[in-house]
């Protein structure tokens, strides 16, 4: 592919994140991730919003390697290049290849296919769309065990479009009817694909005139309307011979409206040179749908957290069905514990966010609008009550002890250690760094307006209205036998020199 010197650069840093296709897989995953999505209205690549916290290019690379048991893969990248390809990072058996232009989905799988001629023999591709964000491992599995059982060259998934025809903007899976042109019986082609057709290109279509095409040697013919119709659809995910594939993708034409390579143009080469064409309805529907604009992003979020919530509906308390994140690294953590050794008594209230890397022991109680983010372990029976941040770097680690209280509003983040039986008390912020954690030990109180960065508590000491900065501080016990407390400890004052009062 011939590149200008500006571009340099861009393909370096898309090597250095290639690995090789290991032929000797058979399998290999074809991700179309080029474009950006003007209809997204956003600066952002289409392929790097986010669908229930993970992008979604990454959810579909995800789902490919399980789904497929492969970790071979193509990812196409173009608009946003390396934006898009650090999302996805670098992984065994995982290439990028940068579409220069975007000329249309059949232009990028031919882009993909060069790469593979480096890479040895495979022998079956797989192709998805890279912003289809709620595909899943199972229906990936169940398109590779039908398309491997089949006598077929190529085989796609379609849906079924439920809503008014005139706003399926989808290309329509058109299938030999059940009569000929000439009224004549159809036989045994009867129901096979003849070719998708776009949506586009039927609204080109004269309303006057009928669509003829010709299956198998026999003529067929369509209204615009039969064809507007028509509620099976192209998904977009494909299964198709590697051989056969590289044979045909170099006869695709840009002999429609858009002026692109359309992929679903191969289905009539396949046909063409007597090939079996297969189509199988996908039983999970929302697992294929693409968004273009942000009210179908944010459908698809909210099928996203109603999936989650009903893995965890009886598993723990979740206050609010329509309003919670929890990671599915997460997710997957409960769940485990459950089979375990149930019962867990985790509560979850409303607005609470928890990311992948948090640990939750039974017991746990989180208050409302609660942000967790990073690498956290709570302890069995610790309460974070409302409105508390805790964070990390991803380099960083915060583990809270058992049977602690994070009171609310309280802001703790990075390197930290907080033992058992501790309470952090209202109006706290507390920070640590690599170089300067914190460690606060058991049975302690800090309380009042209190910031502590990069210090050493001990022990069953008590805190209150001070300002501590890698600071050391020692259980002592006095004469009469109590525990030293530690009061109004602030720094000495800096800058008074440029502050001033205010004159009338």
């Amino acid at each position: 592919m011939e590149l200008k010197s500006d571009n340099n650069e861009l393909i370096k840093y898309l090597n250095s994140l290639s690995d090789k296709i290991d032929p000797r897989k058979g399998r290999v995953a074809i991700i179309l991730a080029a474009g950006h999505g003007k209809r997204i209205k956003s600066e952002r690549s289409k392929m790097l919003h986010e669908i229930w916290g993970v992008p979604t290019v990454v959810r579909v690379a995800n789902a490919a390697r399980k789904g497929l048991s492969s970790d071979n893969q193509i990812i196409v990248v173009g608009i946003k290049a390396r934006e898009v390809a650090e999302s996805a990072g670098k992984k065994a058996n995982r290439t990028f290849v940068y579409q220069y232009e975007q000329k249309g989905t059949g232009h990028a799988v031919k882009e993909a296919l060069s790469a593979l001629t480096q890479n040895g023999r495979v022998i079956d591709i797989y192709i998805f769309p890279g912003d289809m964000g709620l595909i899943t491992p199972t229906v990936v599995k169940e398109l590779k065990q039908r398309f491997e059982k089949s006598a077929c060259g190529l085989a796609l998934l379609t849906g079924n479009y439920k809503g008014e025809p005139e706003e399926n903007s989808y290309g329509r899976i058109v299938r030999v009817p059940a009569m000929t042109e000439d009224n004549e019986p159809a036989g045994d082609d009867e129901g096979r694909v003849i070719e998708i057709k776009e949506h586009k290109d039927i609204l080109a279509i004269p309303k006057n005139k009928y669509y003829v095409i010709t299956y198998n040697g026999k003529r067929y013919r369509f209204t615009r309307d039969e064809l507007l119709n028509i509620a099976e659809y192209n998904t977009g995910i494909y299964a198709m011979k590697y051989e056969l594939a590289s044979q045909f993708i170099n006869q695709l034409t840009p002999n429609n409206v858009q002026g692109e390579f359309y992929l679903t143009d191969i289905i009539g080469l396949f046909n063409a040179n007597k090939i079996d064409v297969e189509a199988y309805p996908v039983e999970d529907e929302d697992a294929v749908i693409g968004f273009n604009v942000k009210s179908v992003l944010q459908e698809m979020e909210n099928i996203a957290r109603r999936k989650v919530w009903l893995i965890l509906r009886d598993i723990i308390f979740i206050e609010d069905e329509d309003d919670f994140f929890i990671a599915d690294e997460v997710v997957a953590q409960i769940v485990k514990m459950d089979k375990a050794d149930p019962p867990l008594d985790i509560e979850i209230d409303k607005g609470v966010y928890l990311s992948s890397g948090v640990r939750l022991e039974r017991g746990v109680k989180i208050g409302a609008g609660s942000v967790l983010k990073g690498n956290i372990h709570l302890g069995e029976g610790t309460l974070i009550q409302e409105n508390v941040s805790l964070s990390t770097y991803p380099d960083q680690q915060m583990r809270i002890g058992k049977n602690c209280v994070i009171m609310r509003g309280d802001l703790i983040k990075g390197n930290i250690t907080v033992g058992d039986n501790t309470s952090i008390e209202s109006s706290v912020i507390m920070t640590g760094s690599n170089e300067f954690p914190t460690r606060i030990g058991k049975n302690a109180v800090i309380k009042g307006t209190t910031y502590i960065f990069g210090s050493i508590v001990e022990d069953d000491l008590f805190i209150e209205h001070s300002v501590l900065k890698c600071k050391h501080v020692e259980r002592t016990i006095r004469k009469d036998g109590k525990i030293q407390s530690v009061r109004w400890v602030m720094p000495q004052p800096q800058g008074l020199d440029i502050v001033k009062d205010l004159k009338d």
